[in-house]
């Protein structure tokens, strides 16, 4: 790939003051503003789930009732979906990266790139403002009748859920412009890197299923507020209903999720093997036909609905189909590894526990996909501990593994490497002490979303409740290594990695610019033998 020289002010410094950031249109400015939203609400949502696993020590009550354990539950599911998960990778590093990994000055639409982060927080904020106004408790995933029925805030939570969908679109469809319009020359779809590539299958799904959900939740606000008989049975609606569309889109909203994580493996595993990635136009491909798949998988997660037995073969079956373009991604970055000059920095540990902890999830979800064994774990926390190898242990490795790979480039600061990994042991063992005792707790019976649990299950909730604190502690040190690292670390190299893609061809931190001078791409992004 051919070098491009960058000079003068970085992005950072080009304008001074608040005002410069809140209404820049520089991608880059967009995306730290994205990092310290998404940050902050990760933190509190992480403090959610703290709470909720405290509660979760003892059977009965250890420090609130019942009522309070389910808003508990509630704000942690929707902000860590609506407000880390979801926005997370794309919004921020997405944003960040993917015009200097095509070559581009700024995405297509700057000015909607700004609008997208105004939409992201008003609906954030107009979510969190509900703990002051009513509080929410019917669990993140709004199910009839119960949703209906409440007199908790939710619609106010179902509008700002609404609107942050809105800011999804947007963003995937100025992905998808900028991608198609502005790569540089010689830039071809087949010479992007991979974070490229996922992200362009991720903005995909954004814009194809997102507004789904943002239809079922206006149905749900017209139904609560104007009493129409959508999902309400005893107006004539169905409540499965809500299921069918919820879930057409919160499937696909899995790989919302996990893709962009996928691009962020993809990019630490080559650098740090020091080797071509194995199967390029593999891994490129399999981004699209995951995202394809996706839209026809949500059946299984209503197996004990009522619905048809060829119904659920058919999901049983094309849900069981999706893990083959992941598998094809896995044997990949294994193969990559192979033989590689492998370097154990934070990024690649991350990236490695990242293999580790979704090979388990991915198992899991096939073991799901089975009828005969979903029915019998069903709303049992073996669902829980296989969303979450899937959700947090891909998606949050990743995250961790992409920030330690392109802070440097992102600030001009190295961060410190000893700090960085202390942060990766207490988040990978703290991971499995937490959820691993979920599939023994799931095998056993115990329901999810549960106050309350037999004696019998008490060893290993305490066991999981103490990870949760591990994990806590591993996050907590991973994120403060990063902000000491923003405010003194030491001066970082255009290319401290030795990588090879388009953004170490430029200074740490690129210029406001990017590019002085419109590079020309004559090679593949992973040339390196």
């Amino acid at each position: 790939m051919a070098a491009a020289t960058s000079s003068g002010k970085n992005y950072i410094n080009e304008f001074s003051g608040l005002k410069s950031w809140f209404f820049s249109l520089d991608h880059k400015r967009i995306a730290i503003l994205y990092m310290y939203s998404v940050c902050t609400f990760f933190l509190v949502g992480g403090l959610f789930a703290l709470l909720v696993r405290t509660e979760l020590f003892t059977p009965g009550k250890t420090i609130v009732e019942a009522g309070t354990y389910n808003q508990f539950m509630t704000y942690h599911g929707a902000i860590m979906v609506f407000m880390v998960i979801i926005p997370g990778i794309p919004a921020i590093l997405g944003n960040f990266f993917l015009p200097i990994h095509i070559g581009a000055k700024d995405v297509a639409f700057p000015r909607i790139n700004l609008l997208s982060w105004y939409l992201f927080m008003f609906g954030a904020l107009l979510a969190v403002s509900t703990l002051f106004t009513g509080r929410v408790d019917t669990g993140w995933t709004f199910y009839t009748p119960y949703s209906i029925k409440t007199q908790a805030s939710t619609v106010t939570m179902v509008v700002a859920a609404f609107i942050m969908g809105m800011s999804s679109v947007v963003t995937g469809l100025n992905f998808i412009a900028t991608i198609h319009t502005l790569r540089a020359p010689g830039m071809t779809m087949n010479r992007m890197p991979l974070f490229c590539w996922a992200i362009y299958a991720t903005s995909i799904l954004q814009v194809l299923a997102t507004p789904v959900l943002g239809i079922t939740l206006l149905l749900l606000v017209a139904e609560k507020v104007l009493g129409i008989g959508i999902f309400d049975a005893s107006l004539g609606g169905d409540p499965v209903l809500f299921q069918h569309f919820f879930w057409f889109y919160s499937h696909p909203a899995v790989y919302i999720m996990i893709l962009p994580a996928m691009g962020i493996i993809s990019e630490v595993i080559t650098t740090f093997s020091r080797k071509t990635i194995f199967g390029y136009t593999a891994i490129a491909y399999s981004s699209l036909g995951i995202a394809a798949v996706s839209f026809f998988v949500w059946g299984h997660h209503m197996y004990v609905s009522g619905q048809s037995e060829v119904a659920g073969i058919l999901f049983s079956f094309l849900t069981m189909l999706v893990g083959v373009p992941t598998a094809i991604k896995m044997f990949n970055w294994v193969a990559t590894l192979y033989k590689g000059s492998i370097q154990f920095r934070a990024p690649m540990l991350y990236a490695l526990g990242f293999l580790f902890l979704f090979a388990i999830g991915g198992v899991t979800g096939i073991m799901l996909a089975t009828i005969g064994i979903d029915v019998h774990f069903h709303d049992t926390y073996f669902v829980v501990a296989h969303f979450h190898y899937v959700m947090v242990g891909g998606v949050l490795m990743a995250l961790m593994a992409g920030m330690f790979y392109w802070v440097p480039k992102m600030f001009g600061r190295m961060y410190n490497e000893g700090w960085a990994r202390l942060s990766f042991i207490f988040t990978f063992i703290g991971f499995n002490v937490t959820f691993f005792p979920q599939f023994i707790l799931g095998a056993n019976g115990m329901p999810r979303r549960y106050f309350d649990y037999i004696p019998a299950f008490t060893s290993l909730n305490q066991i999981s409740t103490l990870g949760s604190y591990m994990i806590g502690i591993g996050m907590i040190i991973g994120i403060i290594t990063i902000i000491r690292a923003i405010k003194c670390g030491e001066l970082a190299p255009a290319n401290p990695w030795g990588a090879k893609t388009l953004e170490w061809t430029i200074s740490s931190p690129p210029p406001h610019h990017n590019f002085d001078v419109e590079p020309t791409i004559t090679a593949g992004p992973y040339e390196y033998r």
